[in-house]
């Protein structure tokens, strides 16, 4: 990571005064942000001098295009009126991971103009569509390093070829709510951390598309897997990326805690 990225997220960490819980605690820190040292913080962090702050409301939100929670913040300035989104990431430990999105393959491959043998491909992976090959280590599913080698090609050229397109929906979205923040809040250590979402889609964006036997699909330091779980609903079925919102704060805080 550059000497730049990394006084930036140095400058946007710190230890939080009294910890939250949840995305109403973040929305109810700034709502009192003349009170709370953490929200007049995040708020210096955005760029905002105080001075200049009339008021702030922060309601909690579900984007109805991205499947994460954001918190939506209006600040009253003495001139104009501002509006941020800022998607929350909620991490117990060190090396929890934390979906970032999550849709049925269709949604993603009208989104992105995926091609269908890649779109099948990509169910087959999640389960959507049986499998019909024997021997499989699961039958309900295909891993992808159970494909053949020139459909395992097809797949990571398309995620290369795309992959900023890919990197910069699955975190910010496109559309009035798409998020420019992040706060991630480890409880562990009780460190908190607002980046600006460019910084944050650069550090776990950067770094080759590839298959791996533990994910499925690698792209950076993003995990692109079949979303599992929901006793066994068709849910489970959805594709899903994950990060591990912590390792951006480590990989410069190195230790650093309460």
């Amino acid at each position: 990571m550059s000497n730049n990225i990394e006084k930036l997220i140095k400058k946007g960490s710190s230890t939080a005064k009294n910890g939250f819980r949840n995305e109403d605690d973040v929305a109810r820190k700034f709502n009192d942000w003349k009170k709370d040292k953490d929200a007049s913080h995040w708020l210096e962090i955005m760029h905002y001098r105080l001075e200049k702050i009339k008021k702030v409301t922060a309601v909690r939100i579900t984007n109805s295009y991205k499947t994460d929670v954001q918190v939506k913040i209006t600040i009253y300035l003495k001139e104009t009126i501002m509006a941020e989104n800022i998607s929350i990431k909620l991490v117990t430990n060190l090396k929890g991971f934390n979906q970032i999105d999550k849709r049925w393959v269709d949604k993603y491959s009208e989104l992105w103009d995926m091609p269908k043998d890649v779109s099948n491909a990509l169910k087959l992976f999640t389960g959507e569509i049986t499998p019909t090959k024997p021997g499989l280590k699961d039958s309900r599913r295909m891993s992808l390093n159970e494909m053949d080698e020139k459909m395992r090609y097809k797949i990571v050229k398309f995620f290369k070829e795309n992959k900023i397109m890919v990197v910069n929906d699955i975190f910010k979205g496109r559309d009035a709510l798409s998020a420019t923040w992040m706060l991630i809040y480890i409880k562990e250590t009780n460190i908190w951390s607002l980046l600006p979402m460019s910084i944050v889609m650069n550090f776990y964006g950067n770094g080759e598309v590839r298959i791996t036997n533990q994910t499925g699909l690698k792209i950076g330091k993003i995990g692109v897997q079949r979303k599992g779980g929901d006793n066994g609903r068709p849910t489970a079925n959805m594709l899903q990326f994950k990060i591990n919102p912590a390792e951006i704060v480590n990989s410069t805080l190195n230790g650093h805690n309460k």
